[in-house]
Formats: C-alpha cells, structure tokens, sequence
C-alpha cells in the first residue's frame, strides 16, 4: 500500500469516528450523560459484579484519579453507589443501581441508533465486509 493511500484511510477513519462521536455525544445529552459516563456504566454491567474504582479505571484505560470524577457524576445521578468492600474495608466497590441498569439500556440503544445510521448507505454484507476488515486491523 502507498503511503498516500494509508494517510486517506487513516483520514477516512477519523472523520467516520468523528461523526459517530459527534452523533452519540449530541444523543446523550439529554440523558444527561457523556460518553465517559456510558463508557463506564458499560463496563459495569458488563462486568456483571461490583467493581473496585482501580479495576474501572483499568477497562477505562484511564488513571484512577481520572475515573473518579465519571464515578462522582454516576452517584449524583443515582446511577451508581459506592459500597466498602467487605473483603478489603480499605476499598470501594461501585454498584449499578437499577435505575444505572436502565440508564445502560437507553445507552446501549442511542449507540445503535447513531451506528444504524452512520452505516445506512452500506447494504447488510458490505457491513459484514467491512466488519471483517476493522477486524483485522484492530489485532494487536
């Protein structure tokens, strides 16, 4: 490949991810959360039990000073409490609320709303197709 043609994919890439950055912020915002905060109710019901604020701040790929505001603005929105783990009282585990759980189902529907029409133009196995080529630039 040309070095040409990297740069214009890469150009490419950018702009699309742009977009959907773009689109998803402007879709939460009246749910009253960013994409930080989704992000981290994601991995908190993906994770499927309470989590330490270092481990969040690991699937995050953030510091853990950093994780704390996010986690600030979850509790004062009722999405998450922070609860002392009984397995060390020196720590803190965060747990999803209910209304956290409900909050990650309308995140998890906006991410798909703005992905559908981001890839509108694209029939179902050019979707695949490209699917498949993210893929494989995506391994390590």
């Amino acid at each position: 490949m040309l070095v040409e043609d990297a740069a214009e994919l890469l150009e490419l890439v950018h702009r699309i991810s742009h977009r959907f950055r773009r689109g998803y912020r402007a879709r939460l915002e009246p749910l009253g959360l960013s994409p930080g905060q989704a992000r981290a109710l994601k991995v908190l019901m993906e994770a499927g039990e309470p989590l330490r604020m270092v481990r969040l701040a690991e699937a995050l790929r953030i510091a853990p000073r950093s994780v704390t505001p996010v986690v600030d603005a979850l509790e004062e929105s009722g999405l998450v409490r922070r609860e002392v783990d009984p397995a060390n009282r020196r720590s803190t585990l965060l747990v999803l609320t209910d209304a956290g759980r409900a909050a990650f189902g309308q995140v998890k529907r906006v991410r798909a709303e703005v992905a559908a029409e981001l890839f509108a133009p694209l029939a179902p196995e050019r979707r695949e197709e490209l699917r498949e080529l993210l893929a494989l630039v995506d391994e390590p």
